[in-house]
């Protein structure tokens, strides 16, 4: 007779295929790729640990998303507490793919610049609506805030990315002139 999998083991099975969305989200968090590294290990040991909270019926990578979020704003207040400073950004460097050609290289290192600037909560929540795909709903749920602040964090991103994006299309008209 062949028992069921245990929710540890279907959780496993399933937890490899959210990695990449899961360390983008990290990375939206903490701005660096050590960090998101960490901090994607450190949701997945607590997944596993919590198997058995796990319901099938639900969006794992939203599950996954908000473990993530919970372990990151403890250690935030962590740092607070033993005051160890600040956070700085991800390098381009260290994001950006040299591969595709030179023009697609320079659009996304710009737009990714520009989302680096953006406040750690509107970061997170363009993450998780325009890349990931999160309705509002899921997203406000994943970042515990309700729906009215996802949609004023994403006008706001939105505004601000507009403005700081002005100047590149400047460069880039004069650059056709």
């Amino acid at each position: 007779m062949v028992i069921g999998k245990s929710a540890e083991d279907r959780l496993r099975s399933q937890i490899g295929t959210r990695l990449p969305s899961l360390w983008r989200f990290a990375l939206s968090l903490s701005g660096r790729p050590d960090f998101a590294d960490d901090l994607v290990q450190a949701t997945c040991l607590r997944a596993l640990e919590r198997a058995h909270q796990w319901k099938d019926q639900g969006r794992l990578d939203g599950w996954l998303l908000t473990i993530c979020r919970s372990i990151w704003l403890n250690e935030l207040r962590a740092q607070s507490v033993r005051k160890t400073g600040a956070l700085s950004t991800a390098d381009l460097e260290s994001i950006a793919d040299t591969r595709p050609g030179p023009e697609t290289n320079i659009f996304a290192s710009e737009v990714y610049s520009n989302v680096m600037q953006l406040p750690e909560a509107q970061r997170a929540t363009v993450e998780l609506v325009y890349v990931e795909q999160f309705t509002y709903s899921e997203a406000a749920q994943i970042l515990d805030v309700p729906i009215g602040t996802v949609m004023s964090r994403l006008a706001t991103a939105r505004a601000t990315l507009r403005q700081l994006n002005d100047p590149v299309c400047e460069r880039a008209k004069e650059g056709r002139s």
